[in-house]
């Protein structure tokens, strides 16, 4: 009984720690993974740079974006923050 009362502070410290930091934050990376697989032709991004743009091509690993002046760049798909579509 002792051992039990012992270990449970312990025990409940990392349940906490799990529903306020783990969680969220695997919730959070599985949102960000669903954005990159569904990036297609034609969605307004905003990559972590600050640049916006509109995809242009989507390759395994890549997107090309139009930016102004039809102007094309090149970034992997980890460097969209966000997809800013209107809906």
């Amino acid at each position: 009984m002792d051992t039990l009362m012992t270990l449970f502070p312990l025990i409940l410290m990392f349940a906490i720690f799990y529903f306020l930091l783990i969680r969220p934050q695997q919730k959070r990376q599985k949102k960000i993974r669903e954005m990159h697989d569904n990036l297609q032709r034609g969605d307004k991004i905003v990559t972590i740079g600050g640049l916006h743009g509109t995809i242009d091509a989507v390759d395994e690993d890549t997107i090309i974006l139009l930016v102004n002046d039809n102007r094309k760049l090149t970034f992997d798909r980890a460097a969209v923050r966000e997809v800013v579509n209107p809906d």
